[in-house]
Parts: C-alpha cells; sequence; structure tokens
C-alpha cells in the first residue's frame, strides 16, 4: 500500500441553475489575457448538446483517453512515442478555432461617440482573434436552455448510444446544466502525451499543473485529454489548464468557482488513496466496470493501519484528518451518490457529481398517485424527465444499476425528510429500503442541503516546510500576468519563458491571512499600513503621511505641506 493524497470535487447537478457566475469568475482570475480569449478552464454545458469544443466527447475523432491493446496493456488511444514523433510538428487530431468558438467584442465605441441621429446605432461584434467584424455563430454554450435543439441537439454524441425514444422525444422532456473543470485525474492521459514532460502531477496533493518554461507547444496534451480541457495559447504557445486555484488551496481557501458559486453545488476535499492499485483499476477489463474499480483505489481514512501508513508516507496529520471529515470521500465512498464523469476514458477523474434527480414528486402526482409515498417515488425513477440511460452514459459507462442505485438514494432521502418537515413520524424503512440507516440518511441531507462553507470546503492548508518547493512551483505554472513565466520573448517554439517570480517564504500565508482578516491590511508586525483599498476617497485615510498619528489625528505634514489643519 502506497498511500498518496488527492485533492478532489464533487458536484451535486440538481443544484446548478446554469448562471455562469463560476466560469465568468474562472475567467477573469486565469485566463483574462491575450492568447486565450477563447479558453474557459471552467464552463458550463447545456445537457442535451454538443458541449465545448464540439462534440468533444467523440474519442473515434479526437483519439483522447487510454484504451486497452490487443495484450490488454493500457494504452494511449492517440497512439504511443513513435506516432507522436512522426506528427510532432503536425498534430491532425486537434479541435480547431471553431470547434471551440471565435470570441468576440462588440464596437462600443460607435454607441458612446456616434453623433445624433435618426438611428439607434449598433455595435457590431468585433472578432478577438482579428479585429474584424464577424457574425456570432457557436460559443462555449450555444445549447444553453436546448435553444440550439432543433438543429443542433442530434448530434450530441451521447444520444446515439440510447435508445431511439430518447433521441425523438428529449427536446420536449429534459434537460440540465453540467459545469466542467479539468478533472486532475489519478491517471492523467494528458501528462502522458506529452513528449516534453512539461505536464505533471504534484505529489503533495495530485492537482495537474503545466510547467510554462518546459512546455514546448506541441499540443499533443490537447488530444490527449478527452475532456478537452488543455488549452493552446496561440500568443505564448504554450499549453495552458484549470489550475485547481493552487495557490488558494494551498493556504486552505477554495477554488474561485466553487468560492463564487451561486447554488453552492460544489465540495472540495481530500482523499486518500492507494497509488500501487491506480494501473490496476485503470487497466480494468469491462468499461462498466471501472466505476467501483476506481472506488477500490480510495482508502478509507479512518482505519489505523490507513493512518498509519499516510504518516509513513509523510502525509502530515492534519490532511489525514481533514480526509476524515472530508465531504468528497463521504459524497464517493460513505453516501455511495457521487459518479465520476466518463470512467471509460481510464484516466480516473477525481471530479465527480451527484446525478440531477427530475422533479420526482411532481412526475408521481401527475398520475394521480401518493406523491408522498416513498415505493411510488423508488417506482417514478424508471419515468424520470432525464433518462437513467442518458445519465448512465455519461456517469457510468453506459451502466444504467449505479445510476438508478443512486436516484433511488436521492429518493428515499427526500420522502424521509418529508416526513421531518412536515412534523410526522419518520419511517424507518425508507433509508433500510436503499441500504442505509436513519442517522446515515439525515447526515447526507444535511451535507447536499445544508452543509456550511466548512463542511463544504475542507481544505488543509500546505505546511510551512512546504513552503521552499510551492514558491517554486508558483514560478513556473503562475499564468495571470504579463512578462511571467512563459511570456518572455519570442523563441523557436513560439514565446519562450520569462524569468522566476521574484517570492519570499516569510509571505506563504499572506493570501489566507488577507481574505480572511476583517480588514484588507492587518499587519502584526508593523505599527501600521495604509489600506487604500477601504477608502471612501473623502477626507484622508489613518496614517497615509508618515508624521501622521495612526489615529486619524493632524501631526506635521499631515496635509504634505507641512501646515498643521485644524481638526474638524
Amino acid at each position: 500500500m502506497r498511500v498518496m493524497a488527492q485533492m478532489a470535487m464533487v458536484m451535486n447537478l440538481d443544484k446548478c441553475i446554469g448562471c455562469h457566475t463560476c466560469s465568468v469568475t474562472c475567467k477573469q482570475a486565469w485566463t483574462n489575457r491575450t492568447g486565450v480569449e477563447y479558453v474557459w478552464f471552467n464552463n458550463v454545458e447545456t445537457r442535451p448538446g454538443q458541449g465545448y469544443p464540439r462534440r468533444y466527447e467523440d474519442q473515434d475523432t479526437w483519439q483522447g483517453g487510454w484504451e486497452l491493446n490487443k495484450r490488454g496493456r493500457l494504452a494511449l488511444k492517440a497512439g504511443g512515442r513513435f506516432k507522436k514523433l512522426a506528427q510532432i510538428f503536425s498534430n491532425p487530431k486537434l479541435p480547431a478555432l471553431d470547434d471551440y468558438y471565435e470570441p468576440w467584442t462588440y464596437d462600443y465605441e460607435t454607441l458612446t461617440n456616434a453623433p445624433l441621429q435618426n438611428h439607434t446605432p449598433v455595435a457590431r461584434p468585433k472578432s478577438l482573434i482579428t479585429g474584424k467584424d464577424m457574425k456570432i455563430s457557436w460559443s462555449a454554450n450555444w445549447d444553453d436552455n436546448l435553444g440550439g435543439a432543433p438543429e443542433h441537439g442530434d448530434k450530441d454524441v451521447l444520444l446515439s448510444q440510447v435508445s431511439e425514444k430518447i433521441k425523438f422525444e428529449f427536446e420536449q422532456t429534459f434537460m440540465f446544466y453540467l459545469p466542467r473543470i479539468c478533472e486532475h485525474c489519478l491517471n492523467p492521459s494528458c501528462a502522458a502525451s506529452c513528449p516534453s514532460g512539461a505536464i505533471y502531477k504534484r505529489e503533495e496533493d495530485g492537482i495537474v499543473l503545466v510547467d510554462q518554461d518546459r512546455c514546448r507547444g506541441w499540443r499533443m496534451c490537447v488530444t490527449g485529454c478527452p475532456y478537452k480541457k488543455v488549452y493552446f495559447n496561440h500568443r505564448t504557445g504554450k499549453a495552458e489548464k484549470c489550475t485547481f486555484c493552487f495557490p488558494r488551496v494551498e493556504v486552505g481557501l477554495p477554488t474561485v468557482c466553487s468560492e463564487t458559486c451561486v447554488g453552492r453545488l460544489r465540495y472540495i476535499g481530500l482523499v486518500l488513496y492507494d497509488a500501487d492499485r491506480v494501473l490496476e483499476a485503470a487497466s480494468t477489463p469491462d468499461d462498466t466496470d471501472l466505476y467501483e474499480a476506481q472506488r477500490g483505489v480510495f482508502l478509507d481514512p479512518n482505519d489505523p493501519a490507513v493512518v498509519r501508513e499516510a504518516e509513513n508516507a509523510g502525509i502530515p496529520r492534519d490532511w489525514v484528518e481533514a480526509a476524515q471529515r472530508s465531504p468528497v470521500h463521504a459524497l464517493i465512498n460513505t453516501y455511495k451518490v457521487a459518479l465520476p464523469l466518463h470512467p471509460e476514458y481510464r484516466t480516473m477523474p477525481m471530479v465527480w457529481y451527484v446525478p440531477p434527480l427530475s422533479p420526482v414528486v411532481d412526475a408521481v402526482r401527475d398520475t394521480g398517485q401518493d406523491a408522498e409515498d416513498h415505493r411510488n417515488l423508488f417506482a417514478a425513477v424508471d419515468a424520470l424527465r432525464i433518462p437513467v440511460d442518458y445519465l448512465a452514459q455519461l456517469f457510468t459507462a453506459g451502466d444504467p444499476a449505479p445510476v438508478d442505485a443512486v436516484l433511488r438514494r436521492l429518493a428515499a432521502m427526500r420522502a424521509y425528510m418529508r416526513d421531518i418537515n412536515l412534523g410526522r413520524e419518520p419511517d424507518a424503512r425508507i433509508p433500510e429500503a436503499v441500504g442505509m440507516g436513519e442517522e446515515q440518511m439525515y447526515d447526507m441531507y444535511r451535507l447536499l442541503a445544508l452543509a456550511k462553507y466548512d463542511e463544504r470546503y475542507v481544505i488543509p492548508p500546505a505546511h510551512a516546510e512546504q513552503a521552499h518547493s510551492l514558491e517554486e512551483l508558483a514560478t513556473v505554472c503562475s499564468l495571470d500576468y504579463d512578462g511571467g513565466p512563459g511570456m518572455g520573448g519570442s523563441g523557436p517554439f513560439g514565446e519562450s519563458s520569462g524569468g522566476a517570480a521574484p517570492l519570499a517564504v516569510e509571505n506563504f500565508h499572506a493570501l489566507r491571512h488577507r481574505q480572511t482578516s476583517d480588514t484588507a491590511a492587518t499587519p502584526t508586525d508593523k505599527a501600521r499600513r495604509v489600506n487604500l483599498f477601504n477608502w471612501d476617497g473623502k477626507g484622508r485615510p489613518p496614517g497615509l503621511f508618515p508624521n501622521e498619528p495612526s489615529g486619524g489625528g493632524n501631526g506635521t505634514g499631515g496635509n504634505g505641506d507641512g501646515k498643521d489643519e485644524p481638526k474638524p
């Protein structure tokens, strides 16, 4: 047993309202730069739909992920090193800009500078790539609210794998939202595809990152990722991807997409797993067995043997305790209501989903049956608006049994809690019918419906002894400013790397102090610090001038001209 720790995420799709707040805040934090205008590290797709980029799930075309070769061994679907060497200067398995979308802005200057006229001026869309006028015909979520269903819905890759009835009726029956980020897989095919070894998985927390100094822009990683969550920066000539907001996670803060999620549907926690069993699980012969195989890789953080091996592996004690309190471990292995996205890609993804439960009570009531009878609720699962077969294509490689079991647990939770909320005696037979106890079902309800901030995000901060190595990682992974790593002068393979970002060990926890203190700057080692972020522009903020007392008095030089001003 080789115990390792992995940061992971679970999303409850029942709560996603498709507001795209997570996408916008992620865009502002990570890809609000030239060269990545079309890039969304976090995007929200409407299902059914083609996704972003278009039909990214069609691995017959894009050759992403892993497959078992004739000898039953795991191999990259896009081919091994010799095939990559032959195609290294011309990779044919790449989505084009049209498969993503051509980003645009609007000519707002026309609106502000147009002279007086009889007609309202129009802000025409302008391409962010060419700067020319363009016609908007596609975007990162063109299928939103089934707006394009009659024209584009039949192009959903998964619909070709389910029944003709669903294909015929889907536009009238169901839709749901699917937020996506990089899966930070246990067995990442993007890292295995990179000829220069620029993509790596951090040993301490499992986050997959791109070393901008080593990246040479071969774009094999874009092909290798079956989720198409590695992107090419056409300005720097480098690959970029979701970083799981590692600077925030290192100091115990959740990712930006999680922090700003309106529906509070995201959970972040630590999972312990046996690294020696990853290859065996990913090599499971039958695709439908991959879900259970991956669950078998995860370890029980409460097991004394696991705790002992974790300590021997150098995992800090507070990290083990965080794994014991992890909401991700609870939803995946304790309550068994979270499922992986496309386990058949064999990358062992670490962003899991609680599948959406349709308005099952309304469905039962419409049939004239008792909508509060849990037996009727269980029977209605097979006739939900969101077909179980479609969800199975997303989460269990086409096996409907695990999805059906999850939906029955969610329906049982609703029926059980309805009795409690209406002041009736709870029925112990309801949780028993789905293999759960009453206390366990209530705990699951609390986590899914009422969990507070500290229950949804159990993120242990990195330790001071790791600070030096983490700073070195930050110098090769930070992407948020011009002139930073990967943003330097021109080189033979695109724009080459810049110098190292200046960081110091003493500011290791500065981010957490800044974001959790009552004021924006409250240093304990200095007499005072001026904070202009909280200044309303009126008067003078305390401590602005060197000789002025911090209490806001009028010392010598308080107004900058050496003269005292009368106190108000």
